[in-house]
């Protein structure tokens, strides 16, 4: 069974290193959007089984799409990560606040983030 997971994150550079330690997991697809509304657009569009979030993003937020996700039916269960450099205490408690099940602060281990996708998804 192959799972659809969509990346939000408008650096560039972190949203190649998280889509490249996705992509090392077999069965594993990985749509990605640049900003917070081009998340909303490929919502509707796709079936996503994880969704991983930025938070600060120009336009759409990340705490705004959160918001938004975990009140639309087709995605209230899926799990969803941020990932971002906002590490103080109150961000993280905003964002598990809002739904997210996890909360990674940039920078991280590939490691890290390719064993909470597999426990999420729970792939052996």
């Amino acid at each position: 069974m192959g799972y659809k997971v969509l990346i939000v994150e408008d650096s560039t550079a972190s949203r190649e290193f998280i889509a490249s330690t996705l992509s090392q997991i077999e069965g594993t697809e990985v749509v990605c959007a640049n900003s917070g509304f081009d998340a909303l657009k490929l919502l509707p569009r796709y079936r996503f089984d994880l969704i991983i979030t930025d938070i600060n993003m120009p336009g759409i937020n990340g705490l705004e799409l959160i918001n938004f996700v975990k009140k639309s039916p087709t995605y209230r269960e899926t799990p969803l990560f941020v990932i971002t450099t906002e590490g103080r205490e109150q961000d993280r408690a905003r964002g598990l606040a809002l739904g997210a099940a996890e909360y990674l602060i940039k920078p991280f281990e590939a490691q890290q983030l390719e064993g909470l996708l597999m426990r999420y998804l729970n792939i052996a």
